[in-house]
């Protein structure tokens, strides 16, 4: 694939849109929590990426299941039911508030009740959904560079996930830190930190390594790939890792191989897979993974 493939999307250039499509999937994200029954590490709430944009999957409800699909191509929110009934909704630029009203209405048109909590998650502003009139913006042409880079990131992680032998989570988005990620166990139990929300004490129960992609935030402004190991094993920071862009972050304590770097290398998506096997190579390595059952052989 040619680094062409992979489109600049620099944070300051779209983070408006940004804020309201993650609020929007948080929305969204958050029907998918209140419907269905909790699984391991919260796998039951992210959505997934598709040639369109990212679905819950199906959702139980009462009449049997539901769909909900952000189709970033033709900028629609659809709502599907196992009954055949379906409604959409255009993405365009509008206020977090108006979008939930009608899409509460329309759920309830489907004849779906729910309620989920208003109040956003991992985000540093909490105004309430129904609240929410600043968050507004809607740039086509970012949100179709950030659906591309879903696709490509996705097929990549996943030829990455393909390589392990043990367990392992799907290749999802988080809707919370707004993020694609995918995460390797060792199989072991993770030692119980003292003061964790039931969240984070639920999602870090086991031994991992987690590779991922976000756009940035305002904490890290700019579109990175992410690497790191839970439990963090002493010597992390120290380990080499590849390619040669990449580098520990003191500040976010994991590793980062900025976006910019991984889509203008020679083969990007290789770059990528390189980041994160090393990455994953050097917190087994130190944590003492039982790697030989772990891995398939290549």
């Amino acid at each position: 694939m040619s680094p062409s493939e992979w489109p600049p999307l620099p944070f300051a250039e779209w983070e408006k849109t940004c804020d309201t499509l993650h609020m929007w999937t948080q929305i969204v994200g958050k029907t998918r929590m209140a419907l269905t029954p909790l699984e391991n590490h919260w796998w039951n709430v992210p959505l997934y990426v598709t040639p369109r944009g990212m679905t819950t999957s199906a959702i139980p409800c009462a009449s049997g299941s539901l769909e909900i699909e952000f189709d970033l191509l033709a900028h629609q929110l659809w709502l599907r039911t196992s009954s055949g009934q379906e409604h959409s909704m255009r993405l365009f630029p509008r206020s977090v508030a108006d979008f939930y009203a009608e899409y509460m209405a329309s759920l309830r048109g489907l004849g779906i009740e729910t309620k989920i909590h208003r109040v956003p998650v991992e985000f540093d502003d909490l105004t309430p959904f129904d609240e929410d009139q600043h968050h507004a913006s809607y740039d086509t042409e970012y949100v179709e560079r950030f659906r591309r880079i879903l696709v490509h990131s996705d097929r990549t992680l996943k030829q990455f996930r393909a390589r392990f032998l043990g367990k392992s989570s799907p290749v999802h988005f988080f809707w919370g830190s707004f993020d694609l990620a995918v995460t390797r166990f060792s199989g072991r139990p993770a030692p119980q930190k003292e003061g964790v929300d039931p969240v984070t004490r639920e999602a870090y129960s086991h031994e991992v390594t987690s590779c991922g992609w976000w756009p940035g935030n305002r904490l890290f402004k700019e579109p990175a790939f992410y690497a790191y190991s839970a439990p963090v094993p002493p010597g992390l920071d120290a380990e080499p890792i590849r390619p040669a862009a990449a580098y520990w972050d003191r500040q976010l304590g994991e590793f980062i191989l900025k976006y910019e770097d991984a889509r203008t290398a020679p083969s990007p998506e290789q770059s990528i897979l390189d980041f994160c096997e090393s990455a994953y190579e050097a917190g087994a390595k130190l944590a003492k993974w039982d790697r030989a059952s772990l891995e398939r052989a290549t």
